[in-house]
């Protein structure tokens, strides 16, 4: 494991679906100088258990929301129980939220839908919202450019081209570079890193998936967050402390922790 002399914070975690004990799973994290996690709800059972993991682990925040793919679930008592579960203290962000064209197991109608009422919830309580975007690149840009204004929006898992991502650059907005950045195929990315500004940078696992190399196909954790700072530093030409102190700064500027 990366050794360094300072601290990172993972930004996109789901330590409910991670198969093993949460309490080892963050003491792990922060035997390894991950000292911040944000655990993401994805439907509102997993909103609530995101909560309750927040107000267990000190080291753990909660982010809560319906995946674009759960959609289909809400109802208007639904959405009046997301909205007061956002009033708990440890909740920093609204999301994961967005578009999924690649799965539907919504329909692209009530994926919208959604999308623009969890902006609208983000609004409401000055949250910043967490973007879900699979093969949706137009949509998602279209949406946040309408409906976004003066939010803190964070791309989630970026998977866009160079183009999607300079117009994210224009309006400000933050992406999450994950695992996927280790990956010596992914050429785009590694190019993307290259240019988007590191002040516009949050690190993330999405664990229990999408696991960074020499750990590709296996269970991802928050404990790999190191592993992700250090090929960004490598593709920046820059320190791995600075990687880590100003995507640390950066979780502070858009989640306030």
């Amino acid at each position: 494991m990366v050794k360094v002399s300072t601290f990172f914070v993972e930004t996109h975690t789901h330590l409910d679906l991670i198969k093993r004990n949460a309490e080892e799973v963050v003491k792990e994290a922060v035997k390894n100088r991950v000292t911040k996690m944000i655990n993401i709800g994805i439907d509102l059972p997993s909103s609530q258990i995101a909560i309750e993991f927040a107000l267990r682990f000190k080291e753990v925040y909660a982010a809560i929301g319906y995946h674009p793919n759960e959609s289909n679930l809400i109802d208007e008592e639904g959405w009046k129980e997301l909205e007061r579960l956002a009033c708990n203290e440890k909740v920093v962000g609204i999301g994961e939220t967005g578009l999924d064209y690649y799965r539907r197991r919504s329909t692209i109608r009530q994926q919208m839908i959604a999308f623009k009422k969890h902006l609208d919830l983000a609004r409401k309580l000055d949250l910043p919202v967490i973007v879900h975007d699979r093969d949706a690149h137009k949509d998602i840009l279209k949406i946040l450019k309408d409906e976004a204004i003066g939010l803190k929006v964070v791309v989630h898992c970026f998977s866009g081209d160079m183009d999607m991502a300079r117009e994210c650059m224009n309006e400000g907005y933050y992406i999450g570079i994950g695992g996927v950045v280790t990956f010596k195929n992914a050429k785009s990315l590694h190019s993307i890193t290259k240019e988007y500004p590191l002040d516009r940078i949050l690190l993330e696992t999405d664990s229990p998936f999408l696991a960074p190399h020499p750990f590709r196909g296996k269970p991802n954790e928050p404990k790999y967050i190191p592993l992700i700072a250090e090929k960004i530093s490598e593709l920046k030409g820059i320190s791995l402390e600075k990687v880590a102190n100003i995507t640390s700064g950066n979780c502070k500027v858009v989640f306030g922790i």
